[in-house]
């Protein structure tokens, strides 16, 4: 699948067709980042090692780096910084890594817009390098520009036809920007290469949860499940996450709610990922009446080490929910912090953000989970058509518009209750929760 490496030039050659000015007895550790990353593989921290043992290698001190960034915490800087400052005094970098390194710079600085401009420009120069693509696209990703998610994977597409990863980056790419036929097209493309590209079943479960077809989506995602064992803690959660979501939608809350404890909680629970998909899917087992006992409880520990946490929104926003469902002192704290974001934000580029979008939604989640129904639709509401900004997928974003369903519900507004199950029909034509809501509002409506 991946290529050989070679040297020519004083240069050596990844996986990917890129050149580096790292030493030949770096590569290996390279490549496994490389392939690693881009796969969803655990290998990809063997980087970590590699760019301790090899400081002369630039490229593998930038993956390091680039590796701590995802920590998604706010101490990510400090602990990915060393390695920046490694690569820098190693000297003789070609423009790749010139470019790699000035990216890890600017994401080091939480300079979003930085990040994406020099990594649109590499992505362009370098259209073979699908790690590269892939840390561009989780950067657009989280500013919820799927345009721009889709725009690079097409490009990068011709140049790495024979590779799955490239279809499945295309896939959710269209997927996100609502093209769903093509989508599935992409991402069976990239299934015909690699049947377990686990990317590309991510790509589809979003595909059949836009159309409804959950029956379909599910019988997918299980017969692949096998393939998910042995991935990082990120893939194998979320695409079990996706089956959950399947098993809800069709009433079967029980099975949803053992995904939750066998397949979505207690893989790496201290990892940003698993702790806002476990905290999503208990909120949506909780909004389908399920009694989840002392689970919050057991998320708590890890979520209050989260009470300085403001780097990213989407993320901070489902830390106060849990936080507070959980019945945390640490929930005001959190929520304080937030509140400050419209002045001072820890990301400058991010206050109106904040100020606009992610301080109301999370006013408005904090008094769902404490009972104050009619603040918590008001507040919500008013932001619904903007949370896109706050990035997230469509299915992680519709927790807040299920959360918005269920205080309308609980203040008796009921029309707008209606009009929002109606809608919901589209995508979840035979959930017998939903049916049963609706029956219920129209009964109240005397309609």
């Amino acid at each position: 699948m991946f290529m050989k490496h070679n040297t020519s030039s004083g240069e050596s050659t990844d996986s990917f067709g890129s050149t580096t000015t790292s030493p030949q007895a770096a590569l290996p550790g390279i490549n496994d980042f490389a392939e690693g990353f881009v796969s969803y593989q655990t290998r990809a921290v063997n980087v970590l090692e590699c760019a301790d043992n090899h400081p002369d290698s630039a490229l593998a001190n930038i993956y390091a780096g680039m590796l701590w960034m995802f920590l998604e915490r706010p101490e990510a800087p400090e602990k990915s910084i060393p390695y920046a400052q490694r690569a820098e005094r190693v000297g003789g970098l070609n423009a790749r890594e010139r470019g790699m390194l000035a990216l890890l710079q600017a994401w080091q600085q939480y300079d979003h817009q930085q990040v994406l401009a020099i990594g649109t420009q590499l992505c362009a120069e370098y259209p073979r390098d699908l790690p590269l693509l892939k840390v561009v696209q989780y950067h657009a990703f989280n500013a919820g520009d799927a345009a721009l998610m889709l725009r690079l994977a097409l490009a990068a597409e011709p140049h790495n036809g024979h590779l799955a990863a490239v279809h499945s980056m295309v896939a959710f790419g269209h997927e996100q920007s609502h093209h769903l036929a093509e989508a599935e097209t992409a991402a069976h493309r990239a299934l015909a290469i690699d049947p377990n590209e686990p990317w590309a079943h991510h790509a589809l479960a979003h595909v059949h949860l836009g159309r409804g077809t959950g029956k379909e989506g599910l019988a997918l995602l299980e017969a692949s499940a096998p393939s998910w064992d042995g991935l990082n803690s990120f893939m194998f959660t979320h695409n079990w996450w996706h089956v959950a979501l399947f098993e809800i939608a069709r009433g079967e809350v029980v099975t949803a709610l053992r995904i939750h404890d066998e397949r979505c909680w207690g893989i790496q629970p201290d990892y940003s990922q698993d702790q806002i998909g476990a905290v999503s899917l208990l909120a949506r087992l909780e909004l389908a009446a399920v009694d989840v006992g002392d689970r919050w409880q057991d998320l708590l520990p890890f979520l209050e080490t989260r009470r300085d946490d403001v780097i990213q929104p989407f993320l901070s926003l489902q830390y106060l929910y849990g936080l507070a469902r959980a019945g945390s002192a640490l929930t005001d704290e959190l929520l304080t912090l937030i509140r400050a974001q419209a002045e001072q934000p820890v990301v400058k580029q991010d206050r109106i953000l904040w100020r606009d979008v992610a301080i109301p939604a999370a006013e408005g989640m904090v008094a769902h989970a404490r009972g104050e129904h009619d603040r918590a639709a008001r507040e919500l509401a008013s932001v619904r058509h903007e949370l896109w900004r706050i990035g997230g997928s469509h299915a992680q974003r519709d927790l807040f518009e299920q959360v918005l369903l269920d205080a309308r519900l609980r203040a008796g507004d009921w029309q707008a209750a209606r009009k929002t199950l109606e809608h919901r029909r589209g995508w979840e034509p035979d959930s017998p929760i939903l049916q049963q809501r609706l029956q219920d509002v129209y009964q109240q409506l005397n309609d």
